[in-house]
């Protein structure tokens, strides 16, 4: 099988405790780093199609700009216990940061 990650920012693009958005092929990914570590999320809140990466991040959450509602970084759940975002596994090679550009994986099959 075909390396599906590919490259799409340097870590130091990531700002510490909040988000950048990053576009692979027709997807919008999310990336944020919260305690020096990257994890993504499809940049589409599963609610309302907010986009998360413009949504406020604290203590390991993005809160979807649109409702309000929020979805744990790390692995993708709703603290609601609805629908869970979209997490995007992540690979970092030194300062690469470089994402799985293959098609959105159901949220428990990517578990971190």
């Amino acid at each position: 099988m075909a390396d599906r990650f590919t490259l799409v920012a340097k870590a130091g693009d990531v700002p510490e405790g909040g988000a950048l958005c990053v576009t692979v092929g027709d997807r919008k990914i999310a990336l944020f780093k919260i305690d020096g570590e990257i994890h993504a999320l499809d940049n589409i809140c599963p609610h309302q199609g907010g986009p998360l990466a413009d949504g406020w991040v604290s203590d390991g959450f993005v809160t979807c700009p649109l409702h309000g509602w929020d979805y744990d970084i790390r692995s993708g759940r709703a603290d609601n216990g609805t629908d869970a975002a979209t997490v995007v596994p992540v690979r970092l090679e030194g300062e690469d940061v470089s994402v799985d550009a293959g098609p959105p994986a159901a949220a428990d099959e990517v578990r971190k």
